[in-house]
């Protein structure tokens, strides 16, 4: 039988009366960090131990974890002496709420191989340093669990955040059962159970959730001991089905079996292509997707591995996805994102919950929610749009708990209808069609060049001034094609001058890898 005890076991030779379990807890808001901090207090007292339970906060929800700290002993009759934070190199368990807090914890030296056991959701979420990057900033999950497997002496990671989520409750549940299941405390099953029934409310959800949490973690924990670590087993993909009213479901289907005509190398990210391109407008401008995306299909063949198709099966979506008004507005009334609001902020049932937008539009935001005609008519007109832009251009703060503030924005996100009218739509689609077609005019003679041209598209994104921004490097980028074109190494390139402008928000390495472009021919 396995001494799940022997890791928490000092090297001084103290007995297991003496000994003090310390017990660090890392959690964002909205996690359930305190409730699980007294769950572990409760199991422990229920047990014949003396517990202490302290916290220190983060900066702030989503951006600083709260440290909550647990120290306890056997109650032998005399008061242990107990400190209220975890030092370097002195926690037997550490429990991480999110990936990368784990990383933060080994980085702090909280985590060490001949002591620590550290039990982790393997889900992420962003840091607010992984947002800002213009490009894809998000650091690496494989990273971390190497790292992981090696600071740590036993280290359990599962997508914890899934199954509290599947069970209807707060991952504080299934990060308990994770611990129960790790055996690296000496206690029941049974007794984290009764901690969780004290607590009177949501118990039958935070119980399941609990159990299978738990019977996945001992899964883990009970595996050959020759292996350092187990790594997280893959999660089942989602097989949700589409639902809605016949006719649209007829289009459904047929949008669906075009998809299924395509190379199989393609068909997966066009199929999530076209359920964005579905849910951004409609079925119709599905169909317009995959029209656009047949173009590049007779352009391709197995032997390149369909990356031209592939390339445009994912840029064409988030080119037609384009961020305006409308679709602001539409997001920001979605029952789904009220839903996710309250799950984030912790908003306990029969709670009022009252949430403020800020918007600030531009003339050019204004105008591009216009017929097309009558939005030109006044961006033609420097006077007159300046004369608007006084108005228009400034900070609002939308109440959409309110009748008034909802209603505004649900009235600006039904105005989707109309997109293909409105000039921003009429602006999108040229500039779209340009690109597309500068890149299926390349493929024949330089097919990895057109590729690169495709993949340029990452670098539009956001909306208002960020989108305009992005444009403007996008543009840049693309302006030393003259200068590529014919060259056995014009794709590396070109893909060298994309990751530049992508590492740095005011473009002075794009500024230097044009410049090194620009001597290229002399």
């Amino acid at each position: 039988m396995l001494d799940h005890n022997a890791a928490l076991r000092p090297k001084t030779g103290a007995s297991d009366d003496e000994r003090v379990i310390k017990l660090a807890v890392l959690a964002v808001g909205g996690q359930g960090g305190g409730v699980l901090a007294d769950w572990i207090t409760d199991v422990a007292e229920r047990n014949g131990y003396i517990a202490q339970s302290t916290s220190v906060a983060g900066v702030a929800q989503r951006t600083g974890a709260t440290i909550y700290y647990i120290e306890m002993a056997r109650d032998t009759g005399r008061l242990p002496v107990f400190a209220l934070s975890p030092s370097q190199g002195d926690v037997d368990i550490l429990i991480a709420a999110e990936l990368m807090e784990a990383g933060r914890a080994i980085i702090r030296g909280f985590v060490t191989p001949e002591r620590t056991t550290l039990i982790t959701s393997s889900h992420r979420i962003a840091a607010v340093s992984e947002k800002i990057e213009p490009g894809d900033g998000r650091a690496s999950s494989e990273k971390v669990h190497a790292t992981a497997e090696a600071a740590a002496k036993r280290f359990i990671a599962f997508d914890m955040e899934k199954i509290a989520a599947d069970n209807g409750t707060m991952i504080s549940a299934s990060l308990l059962g994770a611990l129960a299941g790790s055996g690296a405390l000496p206690f029941t099953r049974e007794s984290y159970e009764q901690a969780i029934g004290a607590g009177g409310r949501g118990v039958k959800a935070s119980l399941a959730a609990f159990g299978a949490a738990c019977d996945r973690a001992r899964g883990i924990a009970a595996a050959p001991t020759s292996e350092k670590a187990a790594k997280p087993a893959a999660e089942p993909k989602s097989t949700a089905k589409v639902s809605g009213p016949e006719t649209l479901l007829k289009g459904w289907q047929q949008l669906a079996a075009r998809v299924a005509a395509l190379p199989e190398p393609a068909r997966d990210v066009t199929e999530r292509g076209l359920k964005k391109v579905v849910d951004y407008q409609d079925i119709a401008y599905g169909g317009e997707y995959l029209d656009r995306l047949d173009k590049a299909i007779p352009l391709d063949d197995a032997e390149r591995g369909y990356a031209l198709s592939i390339a445009a099966a994912k840029h064409l979506a988030n080119a037609m996805c384009y961020d305006d008004m409308i679709r602001v507005a539409d997001l920001k009334t979605r029952s789904t994102r009220d839903k996710r609001v309250r799950k984030e902020v912790g908003v306990k049932e029969g709670s009022v919950l009252q949430v403020t937008e800020y918007f600030h539009p531009r003339i050019e935001e204004f105008c591009g929610t216009m017929p097309a005609r009558l939005g030109s008519y006044i961006e033609s007109r420097p006077e007159l749009a300046a004369f608007l832009d006084r108005r228009i251009n400034r900070g609002r703060h939308i109440r959409t708990d309110s009748f008034s503030g909802f209603a505004m924005l649900w009235f600006i996100g039904g105005l989707r209808r109309w997109r293909r009218r409105l000039l921003r739509h009429k602006v999108e689609v040229e500039h779209l069609e340009q690109w597309y077609q500068l890149a299926l005019s390349n493929a024949r003679q330089d097919y990895a060049l057109a590729t690169e041209i495709l993949n340029c598209r990452r670098l539009i994104k956001g909306y208002s001034d960020t989108h305009v921004r992005a444009q403007s490097k996008f543009d840049r980028v693309l302006s030393a094609l003259p200068m590529l074109k014919g060259r056995d190494d014009a794709a590396d390139w070109l893909r060298r001058l994309r990751e530049a402008a992508l590492k740095d928000e005011k473009g002075d390495m794009l500024d230097g890898a044009l410049k090194t472009v620009a001597t290229l021919g002399r």
